[in-house]
């Protein structure tokens, strides 16, 4: 039998420096993007491999963007900037409406836990662990585990499949993909799940078919990956559901300008892994800390191999903001965040803490406690957002295509 075929981990940059040298290796193909980006084949040399590096701002959709239009028209690319503004688009829909991440760890709690959901959990570890009546998903989901990456469009067959043909609950879906893949984020992760199952645009599902797969699998991987793909050609049509959409949150995310003349203290963390580049840039901190949290790893289960790819891309960061402040850093994941940051803040005998705004997802569910426990140490917690995340957070009313009219509007305006 011969060997699976899956990409190799290094293909994925985990340096601001690779990410860099991987853009510009790309962009000569940026150009075709449009015509290859569906093809699902060993290595996915067909698309830029950039996910994780954009997904923790190792590099800035922004920076991508410029790059491949140094090239290309607009037009050429088109595509291309889409996908990179999809991201952008989950990631203002779910701030806007952080009750559906609520909801899906609720859900998530008692499948995993509630006694009645004992066969639905056992069918689920099977497929995980690359055993299915349908050869292809089996392959996907080894790949994942294997290479912490899946190509976009076998995870729409993936997740299509899952839920649709397999009957599997979509939540222990999106996490098996959230624990393995090393882009993963809550917004793209989890709404990606839901649109495939139907929730997230009323009447639109995703239906994997067999037709779809054997255009575009390459033949040296589906050549051993073919049975019971007969099970996709009339796929499960489920009843059309339309939930109510959820209440956009009037929470509003001010940015705040710290004040000068404070102790002050930088915190990096891995939702935003470019501090130079970032509002942070212009503060003149006392003291830097950069800190992964592997409770909050724990807590989520991540699979070791996102581990590592965080823990390599923390100590670049790490490294790069050291050059750039002038500062020593200050680096531990040992204790709980909010711990940890308390009894650096004490040491360093800061005043305040400056950090970028996580998204929502697991560690902005970590920003109350974090800065109780920091007020409890005397110590102020200051979150500064992006300007260009500001800009476009409100444009994410609706559906993405009046996202993407509203963003060329913007781009355009005088």
């Amino acid at each position: 039998m011969q060997p699976e075929l899956f990409p190799s981990e290094p293909s994925f940059a985990v340096t601001r420096q690779a990410a860099l040298a991987r853009l510009e290796e790309f962009v000569p193909f940026s150009g075709r993007y449009a015509r290859d980006r569906n093809h699902v084949g060993p290595g996915h040399s067909n698309v830029s491999r950039l996910s994780p590096a954009i997904r923790h701002r190792l590099l800035s959709i922004e920076e991508c963007i410029d790059a491949v239009l140094e090239r290309y028209a607009p037009s050429t690319v088109e595509k291309f900037v889409q996908e990179l503004y999809w991201r952008r688009y989950w990631k203002s829909w779910l701030s806007l409406r952080p009750q559906v991440w609520t909801e899906y760890l609720r859900d998530l709690a008692e499948l995993r836990e509630h006694p009645r959901h004992t066969s639905v959990r056992e069918r689920s570890t099977m497929i995980e662990g690359g055993k299915s009546d349908v050869a292809i998903m089996g392959h996907f989901a080894r790949e994942l585990v294997n290479t912490g990456y899946l190509h976009n469009h076998a995870r729409m067959w993936f997740a299509g499949w899952w839920i649709h043909v397999a009957g599997l609950p979509w939540q222990l879906g999106a996490d098996f993909f959230f624990r393995h893949l090393l882009d993963s984020d809550p917004a793209s992760n989890t709404l990606s799940w839901r649109w495939v199952a139907g929730l997230q645009t009323p009447g639109k599902r995703y239906l994997p078919r067999r037709g779809n797969i054997e255009k575009y699998v390459a033949p040296e991987i589906l050549l051993s990956n073919r049975g019971g793909l007969e099970k996709l050609e009339h796929p499960t049509r489920i009843p059309p559901h339309f939930p109510p959409p959820p209440e956009i949150s009037q929470r509003h995310l001010a940015r705040q300008i710290p004040g000068k003349d404070k102790p002050t203290g930088i915190w990096i963390h891995e939702e935003d892994l470019c501090a130079e580049s970032s509002p942070l840039a212009a503060l003149q901190p006392d003291a830097l800390l950069v800190s992964g949290d592997d409770r909050t790893w724990d807590r989520y289960s991540y699979a070791e191999r996102k581990r590592d790819w965080l823990r390599k891309a923390l100590r670049d960061a790490e490294s790069r903001a050291v050059t750039h402040f002038r500062c020593p850093a200050s680096s531990s994941s040992s204790l709980p965040v909010a711990s940890n940051l308390a009894s650096w803040a004490q040491e360093k005998r800061l005043s305040q803490v400056v950090t970028m705004r996580p998204e929502t997802g697991p560690l902005a569910e970590r920003i109350k406690p974090i800065r109780k426990t920091l007020a409890g140490a005397g110590v102020d917690l200051v979150l500064l957002d992006r300007p260009e995340d500001l800009a476009l957070r409100s444009l994410a009313t609706g559906g993405f295509f009046g996202f993407w009219k509203k963003v060329q509007h913007q781009a355009n305006a005088p």
